[in-house]
């Protein structure tokens, strides 16, 4: 008996939308690929915000976005194929034809790990922020409550493909599957209710963008603390909802890769942290690194008159002075404090 409060699986007919062309072709766009476009839009579009209050030229977000969602996307593919090779790698499986179900390209059907994006994706903003002349922290601590809104949009898109649902339960807020699907456990009777890991997700990373925007307004959380505090909150909870989902990964040391990413993803933030904290107690003078300033009427920073460290993290990227050095000035540019 299915519980009154619990959550149904969309119809498949909702997971590809056909669009017929010029009567001679179809073509399928599918719900996964819209939500995962969907967290993109939003992602760039909260950076944006973010980064021109900040005192950045309005649109530079999407010059850094070119280089960063098409490695970020590469990646969590390249990442979901390495850590589920007995999905793709098996005797008459259809690994490289894209036209064909099964194709390690086939992004479309489900499989692109966040770890593995953000990988990805981390170099992508790197060269993005190279080429821009945005410091690489400063990009990264703008995008942090961007990346989570991302992250909840995109969990939808498992909802529609009916996939990395978690262990079976009797919450009332149970999540219908039906029998026939390939990750149904051995053993379950029909209309056994399982846990919505979908949601959990969702609802963790929406907290983690209040908490992220609530630790702003009370500590200095620039330098990258801010997307250290991202890495933090979102791997603690993708360690346990990792370890509630019935998909299945593979092992090392008795224990899931991505659990073992998420544990990783944590002490990466923690040490973040406090390198930073080290190295950098000042205000951040400027999202731009020295002598690439942007010249614009209305650019403004965050704080006036206040110097940085001296000694930088970002030495070669964020192009902080050396002591005893000034930074150079051009017409139009202002120096960096």
């Amino acid at each position: 008996m299915i519980a009154p409060l619990s959550i149904p699986s969309p119809d498949y007919a909702w997971q590809v939308w056909e669009i017929p062309i010029f009567g001679w072709t179809t073509l399928n766009i599918h719900t996964y690929a819209l939500c995962i476009l969907l967290g993109i839009i939003l992602a760039v579009a909260i950076t944006s915000r973010r980064l021109t209050k900040r005192g950045a030229e309005p649109g530079i977000v999407v010059d850094i976005a070119l280089w960063a969602v098409p490695l970020g996307i590469i990646g969590a593919r390249l990442y979901h194929v390495l850590t589920h090779p007995g999905d793709y790698f098996y005797e008459g499986a259809n690994v490289w034809n894209p036209f064909q179900p099964g194709a390690i390209w086939n992004i479309w059907e489900g499989g692109n790990a966040i770890f593995g994006a953000l990988i990805g994706g981390a170099v992508g903003a790197w060269i993005g922020c190279r080429s821009t002349g945005i410091r690489f922290w400063s990009f990264a601590d703008a995008l942090a409550p961007g990346l989570l809104v991302a992250q909840a949009a995109g969990r939808l898109g498992n909802w529609f493909n009916h996939e990395l649902f978690g262990l079976p339960t009797d919450l009332p807020w149970g999540l219908e599957i039906e029998s026939s699907n390939p990750a149904w456990p051995q053993g379950l009777e029909p209309g056994t209710l399982f846990h919505p890991t979908f949601l959990y997700e969702i609802v963790w990373n929406l907290v983690g963008v209040a908490v992220i925007l609530f630790l702003e307004r009370r500590l200095n959380l620039r330098w990258g603390r801010a997307f250290a505090i991202y890495l933090i909150w979102y791997g603690t909870g993708r360690a346990f909802l990792e370890s509630i989902r019935v998909d299945p990964s593979e092992m090392f040391l008795g224990v899931r890769s991505n659990v073992w990413a998420a544990w990783a993803a944590v002490v990466l933030g923690i040490v973040i942290l406090l390198v930073q904290r080290r190295r950098h107690t000042g205000a951040e003078p400027s999202v731009y690194v020295p002598g690439r300033e942007w010249a614009g009427p209305d650019a403004e920073v965050d704080s006036d008159d206040i110097e940085s460290d001296s000694d930088s993290l970002d030495d070669g990227v964020e192009g902080e002075n050396e002591p005893g050095t000034t930074a150079a000035t051009s017409p139009g540019r202002s120096a960096t404090a």
